[in-house]
């Protein structure tokens, strides 16, 4: 089983993360993602919230971010800074379980 550490903040979005990867753990606050993804498979970050993206963990492992399709330069940020996987929400909800079982 893969190790997913998540920022996800929205709770519903929680609860569709976590019926993808059960024993996901979740982090209260960007700052938390560094320190918390040590050892982790998978690290997921909703990229819409203030200072996600600022706090992205280091490359080394999957770090897969989402965000409103809507907000290219968002995602396109989130591609230069080094996430594996950069998706509009959309698209990461439909994939969630391929993507994080």
């Amino acid at each position: 089983m893969r190790t997913v550490v998540a920022y996800v903040p929205d709770l519903m979005d929680r609860s569709r993360v976590q019926a993808a990867a059960p024993a996901v753990r979740f982090v209260g606050a960007p700052g938390d993602l560094t320190a918390a993804a040590e050892g982790a498979d998978v690290v997921v970050v909703d990229l819409s919230r203030p200072g996600a993206i600022d706090a992205l963990p280091p490359a080394a492992r999957t770090v897969i971010g989402f965000a409103p399709h809507v907000d290219r330069d968002l995602l396109k940020a989130a591609r230069d800074r080094g996430c594996t996987e950069v998706l509009p929400r959309s698209q990461f909800f439909r994939r969630a379980a391929e993507l994080l079982g």
